[in-house]
């Protein structure tokens, strides 16, 4: 009776122990350290085991000094006949080890104090069918243990395996809550940086910011084999444009051809560390995993990571793998668009300046021609002062034709920048005709893709004021501050008519305004009233910088 009171007292004291935390490597530690101290043992450890041939000491009491030396390196790696057995599915209950290999390889090779163990209980760690590590215990000079004491310590190997489970669930909804938190991140940015880079880099890059992954890579199918488009390693993203044979890598063939999640461990993970066309570009991973990745703009292809932490990839890896390659794919196919969208303003733009060329260029020359074939009569006719009004005629025809060129030209090509917006924007409108009243307020660098597209919406207005407006009077006005530039061209001309979006000429200037500023993220707002004229407002946000005043 006394014997089964300690033993429930034993089993009680453990599971307090197992339940106060679900943080698996300091309970183990105590618990371990709880059952020696209940039952009068010495020496104890606890291994915990994925696939054959990988564990991982995490819980150790009492060794002798034999098996600490060299920071216990000793029981980190090397096999032993307990986990042998475990592996091979030979070790279904608690048994007596006849002898410790460890320990007896420490007495061969002369390591030190053995504290006279020689033998251990070795019990397997199981939750349900799962088999997840062993639990040896030992004493000095104790040779075998006693069914009671197996059977004590199979309840105990019980309660470790439950709650081993347990921490394990605990821990992988932790990391996929943590990981999903990161996805989002990670989705932002690829947004905001896809156009700077190719979008396999790009990705590359933020899957090393966000992700605990030491590998990444993106492979392209090409013929019968793949290409390494980029490499994430060591903290560094790399393009690396390799052709691999699709044989060498089997474990990815059926990512590609089945469409669906592989992984790689073991073996497979050292010979692709090892691979002819990756080595040095690989560090050492105890576990890979690849899922497909299709995009429009690129033929299918895998993503792959790699870890190197002992417990290998799980599943909310996988999960947000696959919801990583989702957002590439997004990514590209709106980085696509994108191009086809900037394709369609070019054609669009081309087609109003052809159009400006006809309806004023083109005219004007018409007339020129005209006027000067007249004047080529009535020199004949000798109508001198005729002709000299039509010489008059014809200066004045080819001057306007000059400056609607030249004005033209300057759409064309974003010259005169080098001065600053404001300087290049007044420029251009007085060359059309127009007395600018200009104004900047803050000093700060643009990115020149934020000058040149202020720029171009600058010019459009400043077009607008020259043709429709019916002034010669405008105001151009930058502000510059820590979050945003605002472009502001404004006239006190007739302003827009309600029915001016029914104009093309005019509502195609200011689609294209409008699809300028929406590229990088910015708007436009335009405000107008019939006899009070027009304000054209361009916001586009900046990066952080300080503001400062000029």
């Amino acid at each position: 009776m006394e014997h089964r009171i300690e033993e429930l007292v034993t089993l009680k004291t453990i599971a307090e122990t197992l339940n106060r935390s679900n943080v698996l490597m300091p309970t183990l530690q105590t618990v371990l350290e709880k059952l020696l101290e209940l039952t009068g043992l010495k020496a104890g450890w606890i291994f915990l085991s994925g696939r054959s041939g990988q564990y991982e000491c995490v819980a150790d009491a009492g060794l002798p000094p034999a098996l600490e030396i060299e920071d216990k390196r000793h029981m980190r790696c090397g096999n032993c006949w307990c986990l042998d057995r475990f592996w091979e599915n030979r070790l279904n209950s608690a048994v007596n080890i006849l002898n410790c290999k460890r320990l007896e390889d420490a007495v061969i090779h002369g390591r030190g104090d053995t504290m006279g163990i020689t033998h251990h209980a070795t019990v397997p760690l199981m939750a349900g069918e799962k088999r997840l590590g062993v639990l040896n215990v030992a004493a000095p000079g104790k040779m075998h243990f006693h069914q009671d004491e197996l059977a004590l310590l199979q309840s105990v190997a019980f309660q470790i395996g439950s709650a081993v489970e347990r921490a394990r669930l605990y821990g992988e909804e932790q990391r996929r809550a943590e990981l999903f938190a990161k996805l989002g991140e990670f989705s932002r940015d690829l947004g905001a940086s896809a156009s700077e880079a190719p979008i396999p880099v790009c990705a590359l890059a933020l899957i090393g910011k966000y992700f605990p992954w030491p590998f990444a890579a993106i492979f392209r199918r090409s013929g019968d084999g793949f290409v390494c488009s980029a490499v994430h390693a060591g903290g560094q993203t790399i393009c690396h444009a390799t052709p691999i044979e699709l044989g060498s890598i089997p474990w990815l063939i059926g990512c590609v051809t089945e469409q669906r999640r592989v992984m790689a461990a073991g073996e497979e993970a050292v010979r692709w560390q090892e691979h002819p066309e990756l080595r040095g570009l690989v560090p050492p991973l105890t576990a890979l995993l690849a899922v497909p990745l299709q995009a429009a703009a690129w033929p299918a292809g895998v993503l792959v990571i790699g870890s190197d932490w002992p417990g290998g990839l799980g599943r909310a890896d996988g999960e947000v793998l696959e919801a990583i390659a989702e957002h590439i794919t997004a990514a590209s196919e709106r980085s696509q668009l994108e191009e086809q969208r900037r394709e369609l303003a070019r054609l669009e733009e081309r087609n109003r300046l052809a159009r400006d060329l006809h309806d004023s260029v083109c005219q004007m020359l018409f007339s020129l021609s005209m006027t000067a074939k007249g004047a080529e009569q009535q020199l004949h006719d000798g109508e001198v002062n005729a002709v000299l009004a039509a010489v008059r005629d014809m200066q004045s025809l080819s001057r306007e034709a000059l400056k609607e060129m030249r004005a033209l030209i300057m759409q064309l090509r974003p010259a005169g920048l080098e001065a600053g917006l404001v300087t290049a924007l007044s420029e251009y409108g007085r060359k059309l005709g127009l007395k600018i009243t200009s104004r900047i307020s803050g000093v700060r660098e643009l990115p020149r893709q934020t000058e040149e597209t202020l720029w171009r919406i600058g010019q459009e207005a400043l077009n607008n004021v020259y043709k429709h407006a019916q002034t010669d009077e405008a105001t151009v006005e930058l502000q510059l501050g820590d979050k945003a530039a605002i472009l502001r061209i404004s006239d006190a001309g007739v302003g827009m008519r309600p029915d001016f979006a029914e104009n093309n000429e005019v509502s195609l200037g200011l689609f294209t305004m409008r699809e300028r500023a929406l590229a990088l993220g910015g708007e436009l707002n335009v405000t107008s009233a019939g006899g009070k004229g027009t304000v054209v407002e361009a916001t586009i946000p900046l990066p952080d910088g300080k503001e400062g005043q000029g």
